[in-house]
């Protein structure tokens, strides 16, 4: 072979390993910077790391959503990104990404806040599950905090009142938050909502904010109907300040902790609880609900009126028949009965 013809197989073959130098290059620029991991549906989605998750979990984990074209690169650009510790959290993923990103991502902590939101919530167990089910915390270490005096004693509150902390609402936070910092966090929502202005008008009504937020829980176990919200609460008021009984359904299935009873009959009456209005004078010790923020100012600009009597209207339409005379509300509970009777409801 002639000294040119080795030149040329040389030059060559250097051209080729050249090309495939920069064709490697090339892929792992575009692995790295532009699409490694790939949505199967097209769409980001969140993806919800455990504390001391192996690598290899994770890997196995983010297929469930998304496709790692390839798996080679993911680990190579790992190492050279000097990522060896899973953070815990929740990580959004876009659709599309190169390895770049996420493993920055997954490597700094650098997580997007969840949204966490609830409703209805009657009791500190139905809380701590509501809670635990959006959050990475076990409802035990929530429920542990609501259920201890010491606990809910640095924020000035008591057992029964305990749940006033947390306001209904739908809040950012991050999925791993620990179980003190979201009582904090909690806590903050709350001394923002009791701010100067509202305080001053639960001190005028003669209640603290926690009294307030027991009554607007009884008013929103009345009703749902907005329109009627700051007159139920007039109608409690006013029973309040005469010393009379008030006598709130509500409350009293609470005290049977049994909230599928629709209608109470005379052995419902007769439960001894605090909670029962019918036999015991005043608020009841705590919500009975957690109350939204639009029934807690319904109370505080309470509507003026005469009323000490309410009974649901009987064409079932959610809304109240007010009366100011015991007369008049037996005339108005009378049509009410007739209507459960006529549809069957017996309990």
């Amino acid at each position: 072979m002639s000294s040119k013809s080795r030149k040329w197989i040389i030059l060559s073959l250097a051209v080729a390993l050249l090309l495939s130098a920069i064709g490697v290059g090339v892929w792992q620029y575009y692995r790295l910077m532009v699409c490694n991991i790939e949505s199967k549906d097209g769409e980001s989605h969140l993806v919800y790391v455990y504390p001391d998750t192996p690598m290899d979990s994770l890997v196995e984990q983010l297929k469930q959503e998304f496709d790692i074209h390839s798996e080679l690169s993911w680990r190579l650009h790992s190492r050279w990104l000097k990522w060896r510790t899973v953070k815990s959290g929740a990580y959004r993923i876009d659709s599309i990404e190169g390895d770049l990103s996420v493993i920055r991502r997954l490597r700094n902590g650098e997580q997007t806040p969840v949204k966490v939101s609830f409703k209805v919530v009657r009791t500190p167990e139905q809380l701590a599950s509501r809670l635990a089910s959006q959050l990475m915390l076990d409802s035990a270490e929530i429920a542990s905090r609501l259920l201890s005096e010491e606990y809910m004693a640095r924020y000035s509150l008591t057992l029964p009142t305990a749940v006033c902390l947390f306001m209904p609402d739908t809040y950012e936070m991050y999925w791993n938050i620990s179980a003190d910092a979201l009582f904090e966090r909690a806590a903050n929502e709350y001394r923002s909502f009791w701010n100067v202005k509202r305080r001053a008008k639960a001190e005028a009504m003669g209640l603290s904010p926690t009294e307030v937020a027991t009554l607007a829980s009884i008013v929103e176990g009345e009703t749902f109907n907005s329109s009627e919200k700051s007159r139920v609460a007039g109608l409690y008021l006013n029973r309040l300040h005469r010393g009379m009984l008030l006598q709130a359904d509500p409350t009293v299935i609470f005290a049977w902790q049994d909230f599928s009873i629709r209608r109470l009959l005379r052995r419902h009456l007769e439960i001894d609880s605090p909670y029962n209005t019918y036999k015991y004078a005043g608020l009841p010790p705590g919500p009975i609900r957690i109350p939204s923020a639009e029934s807690i100012d319904a109370c505080l600009n309470y509507e003026h009126h005469n009323y000490l009597y309410m009974c649901a209207n009987s064409d079932f339409s959610f809304t109240h028949k007010f009366a100011s005379s015991y007369s008049e509300h037996r005339k108005n509970a009378r049509e009410y009965q007739r209507e459960l009777n006529r549809r069957g409801i017996k309990k």
